[in-house]
């Protein structure tokens, strides 16, 4: 059963996933190849992203990638994610690290 997802107008899509051997978040670019930045990520219209999808999932293990999903984006260069959790998950915490805190063991 596939995801609901709102797509507005102007919006496309990229194809995430999370890299198997260290648990790293990964793109899919537009030759299919798993990349470790939002920057190379292809982004697909909402007409033709389904058979990106179905392609994705079924080379999956042989890529080395779990949990592959869609997120919704803004094109640019670098697309921009429109919810927040994917932001974080694209570009990273929202504390700088200058402010974060240690935390004890």
């Amino acid at each position: 059963m596939k995801r609901a997802i709102r797509i507005g107008q102007g919006e496309g899509l990229v194809l995430t996933a999370n890299r198997l051997l260290d648990g790293n978040i990964v793109w899919r670019d537009e030759s299919g190849i798993w990349r470790p930045s939002i920057a190379h990520a292809a982004v697909l219209t909402p007409d033709h992203y389904e058979s990106a999808l179905d392609s994705a999932l079924a080379t999956a293990q042989k890529d080395a990638v779990v949990g592959v999903y869609e997120v919704v984006v803004r094109p640019g260069r670098p697309p921009q994610p429109v919810s927040v959790r994917e932001r974080i998950r694209a570009f990273g915490p929202t504390v700088h690290p200058q402010f974060a805190t240690e935390l004890e063991a």
